[in-house]
């Protein structure tokens, strides 16, 4: 079973899944794996990312993977809202999925919404 980190230490995901707010989120989940277990860590995400792709909500998703034969990834999935992450995070069929992580893997998945910063980024 992988180690879950929380990415911010005062704000747990549990936490961020109470909140009530309306609209899209963005998913931002790194995993760090030894280099050598990368391949196993790429075929689970990608069974989870097929179960993730069918439920109600799902918008898109992308993995990255740090240059140079890094072991770190960043998935970045966009949700229509909190509610729908939390109905597929609670899924059966995806936390069954967890326990094929590497157990040295360290995941890291953290909610967040677009901020605007006027004249840069639209919120």
């Amino acid at each position: 079973m992988p180690k879950f980190r929380e990415m911010d230490a005062h704000i747990a995901l549990s936490d961020q899944l109470r909140d009530d707010g309306n609209g899209p989120v963005v998913l931002i989940n790194t995993f760090v794996v030894k280099p050598e277990y990368a391949d196993a860590l790429l075929e689970t995400w990608s069974r989870d990312a097929t179960i993730m792709k069918r439920q109600p909500g799902f918008i898109s998703t992308q993995l990255h993977r740090g240059v140079a034969g890094s072991g770190i990834f960043l998935n970045y999935a966009v949700w229509q809202s909190i509610a729908h992450f939390r109905d597929a995070f609670d899924n059966p069929e995806f936390k069954a999925q967890l326990g094929s992580y590497p157990d040295s893997a360290t995941i890291s998945p953290h909610l967040f919404r677009k901020v605007e910063v006027p004249g840069i980024c639209v919120g």
